[in-house]
């Protein structure tokens, strides 16, 4: 049974990122063990700091869902927060999110 899914992040600049990212890791560890740029996690995944902020590719966002809270709050500071804005250390990866898009909010 395959363990890892692919995920595509669509950067700021055009340049898309696909990687292999592991079952029950995080969008954000995923983005940060592959060195994709604009995402730091620089909280370590705390929902803290908003420096993993992605917006869920519109076909993707009922099965991704709406933040808590907490990350709602969180998602003020940084990028402009907008309609599918998610904060990656908030989303872990499962094998329903085999080829999820996100684009990287973060300058």
């Amino acid at each position: 049974m395959d363990r890892t899914i692919r995920v595509t992040f669509l950067g700021r600049d055009g340049t898309d990122h696909v990687v292999e990212a592991a079952i029950g890791q995080t969008l954000m560890e995923a983005a940060v063990e592959h060195h994709v740029p604009g995402i730091l996690g620089t909280c370590g995944g705390s929902c803290a700091c908003a420096t993993c902020h992605v917006e869920i590719a519109p076909e993707w966002f009922e099965r991704v869902g709406l933040p808590s809270a907490m990350e709602a709050n969180t998602l003020y500071f940084g990028s402009p927060r907008r309609e599918r804005s998610r904060l990656a250390c908030q989303i872990t990866l499962t094998t329903q999110l085999d080829g999820l898009a996100a684009q990287i909010a973060t300058e």
